[in-house]
């Protein structure tokens, strides 16, 4: 199951990431912070939802550059869910947005070190966020509770409602967002698989 994950989408080049980042606060002999680390996992978790409900689920673009990245970004995950090499992000995007995210914060911060624990947790949260997102899409029972329950509430968003849940790894935003229902109260949508027909 750990060699498939690795197999696809940036999950080696991400994990060789965050093993660079983790080593060169050993060779440094620094700690990195923490709270550091806690806050880039934040940060990522916050843009998992917003990009998720806002660019990903964006209506269709006239541009056909534009509307050949929603599809292979997100549509074409939703026509079929199962398909694995669907399913993750692909290099050329999450390498841009790693690159992205650093410089952002090396701007913020004019640190080295916190900007490298920032980015450490943004990487380690971008590496759960794939993994819950594979365990959610294949054959496989998670052990524990939590586990099997947000397997579930992703897939609501794939088979009930496609606008609705749109955290991947947790659902405070959706309660945020007002995009968290109970799944008893919502009808199911005729559109799950093709976003905009």
């Amino acid at each position: 199951m750990a060699t498939q994950f690795l197999r696809h989408g940036s999950n080696t080049v991400l994990l060789l990431i965050a093993a660079a980042l983790s080593a060169a606060f050993a060779l440094a002999r620094t700690v990195p912070l923490p709270a550091a680390i806690a806050l880039g996992a934040l940060v990522f978790f916050v843009s998992e939802y917003t990009t998720h409900r806002f660019l990903l689920h964006a209506p269709p673009q006239k541009h056909p550059f534009i509307l050949s990245l929603q599809h292979r970004l997100h549509y074409d995950h939703h026509v079929d869910p199962a398909a694995l090499e669907l399913l993750f992000l692909p290099l050329w995007f999450a390498l841009p947005v790693t690159a992205l995210t650093a410089a952002i914060y090396a701007l913020v911060t004019r640190e080295l070190s916190l900007t490298g624990a920032l980015l450490l947790g943004s990487v380690l949260a971008l590496l759960y966020y794939e993994w819950v997102h594979y365990v959610a899409h294949i054959p496989f029972v998670p052990r524990t509770p939590f586990g099997r329950w947000i397997k579930k509430y992703h897939l609501w968003h794939h088979f009930k409602n496609e606008r609705l849940w749109f955290g991947v790894t947790n659902p405070s935003m959706d309660v945020f967002g007002r995009t968290y229902r109970a799944v008893a109260e919502v009808e199911r949508s005729g559109t799950t698989r093709t976003l905009f027909p």
